[in-house]
């Protein structure tokens, strides 16, 4: 697929995502949420990639924006919602569980975990790209909003299930029910975010966090943890409990289970096979 919207670059077993339209302040189209999809296929199904890490491109002063204001005259024009995706659109993320084969839930689906580097102001479909994701870092002062409700529009794609899960529904009433501003020290301050970063810090940080992820954590362990946890917010703690038994059993016949002791006695990195 050509790349109009978005960059897509893998170093050292992490993929990055860059939302670009710097113009527009990395706003949200429906090419870009094609290009997207396609990127997060790209890493998830790619053996070499162990993390993916989402930002904005730096020259947009944004992480992404929200919706493009042309998308959002369009929906009043028409009078009805237009995602402005193709029916063909890629599907990263589904199959692994039907709780999770919807528009940004395919997430918690993926096999590698997300982190979310918000290097500035994340408003609409763009909180809900960080909500979605695994883990947020963000740069000092970016600002936040749900943004839904100066638009007269519900809370988008799932912030309402999302949200009370991260933040706790005191929280997230107030900035759903508000769609007010607030800034990424509020959001740390909330529990949304696990790092508050100064701004020329914030991928360099993040880059390397992914790296060391990528290096001393299994493949397989990060994909079984990670859709147990998603798995897990919907169903009862015996049901976890039996899951995490069966993954055992499976998992420690793995090589990548010996490798892992190996390495950890004779003091060395791991040469994971995933």
């Amino acid at each position: 697929m050509e790349l109009k919207t978005t960059r897509y670059d893998v170093r050292d077993a992490v993929a990055t995502v860059t939302l670009s339209r710097p113009k527009r302040r990395n706003a949200w189209t429906g090419r870009m949420h094609t290009e997207y999809r396609w990127c997060l296929a790209r890493a998830n199904l790619d053996p070499t990639v162990r993390v993916i890490v989402v930002t904005g491109d730096p020259d947009g002063k944004a992480f992404c924006a929200g919706a493009d204001l042309g998308a959002l005259e369009g929906h009043a024009e028409k009078g009805r919602y237009d995602p402005g995706t193709a029916d063909d659109i890629a599907n990263p993320g589904f199959g692994t569980d039907p709780a999770f084969d919807a528009n940004f839930a395919y997430h918690f689906g993926l096999d590698k975990p997300v982190i979310a580097a918000i290097n500035g102001a994340a408003a609409g479909v763009g909180l809900v790209l960080a909500a979605f994701a695994d883990l947020r870092f963000a740069a000092a002062g970016a600002k936040f909003t749900t943004a839904h409700g100066r638009f007269n529009f519900p809370a988008e794609f799932g912030l309402s299930w999302v949200l009370p899960r991260i933040i706790g529904l005191t929280h997230a009433n107030d900035v759903l029910l508000s769609s007010r501003v607030f800034t990424a020290e509020e959001a740390m301050a909330m529990g949304f975010l696990n790092r508050v970063l100064p701004a020329e810090e914030l991928l360099t940080t993040v880059i390397s966090y992914a790296r060391n992820l990528a290096a001393s954590v299994s493949p397989g362990s990060a994909r079984e943890t990670k859709h147990q946890i998603y798995r897990d917010l919907h169903r009862d703690v015996a049901g976890a409990v039996a899951d995490a038994e069966r993954l055992l059993e499976d998992m420690i016949r793995h090589p990548d289970y010996r490798e892992g002791v190996k390495a950890w006695m004779e003091k060395r990195a791991a040469d994971w096979r995933g």
